[in-house]
């Protein structure tokens, strides 16, 4: 099988369902978004050379493209034929924060992203997954969908929020808090 089929070369995409729509779509910018994400977690990854995280990112890897797919459905009768989020991924997100947290100082201020190169990863994964958010917000606002796709990748950003404090944590690079006013 060929990857090119030529069949985008207008500038549409077909979805999971009937017809074709703009790659410019709110429908395709978010599960783009979303897909941007998982690139990103895979260079995360790819950091993570001690395979402190590996685990969760792998589930979370897995289950983005689960977020994708709904995305990209249109047509009920195909929703029962994926996986989608549920509860129990929210929870499971929930549990890796608290996991992590236990692990961190209070915080008091906003911290600059940033330390380790894993950890700056995590903190550009972290804006993507916000955007993904948005996009799926927008979209949610014209065609309706599950909400739990947001709250998903909501807390997904939490997640990856500690993820990087907890990376440099444990690598011993100490976050430079956020200051307002001249250095």
């Amino acid at each position: 099988m060929k990857i090119y089929t030529r069949t985008g070369d207008d500038g549409s995409t077909g979805l999971l369902g009937p017809g074709r729509v703009s790659k410019t779509a709110p429908r395709v910018e978010a599960y783009g978004s979303v897909d941007e994400l998982n690139a990103h977690l895979g260079a995360v990854r790819a950091l993570d050379a001690e395979r402190w995280l590996d685990a969760e990112l792998s589930v979370i890897q897995a289950k983005l493209f689960n977020v994708g797919a709904e995305l990209a459905t249109t047509a009920p009768e195909y929703l029962g034929r994926i996986q989608r989020i549920g509860d129990g991924d929210v929870a499971d997100l929930e549990r890796w924060i608290d996991r992590l947290d236990a692990d961190l100082p209070e915080l008091r201020n906003f911290v600059l992203p940033g330390g380790t190169p894993l950890a700056a990863e995590l903190h550009r994964a972290r804006t993507v997954c916000r955007r993904a958010e948005r996009r799926v917000i927008a979209l949610h606002a014209v065609e309706p969908l599950e909400p739990r796709l947001a709250v998903y990748l909501n807390r997904l950003a939490d997640l990856l929020f500690v993820m990087a404090r907890w990376c440099n944590r444990r690598a011993g690079i100490v976050e430079t808090e956020w200051r307002s006013g001249p250095a």
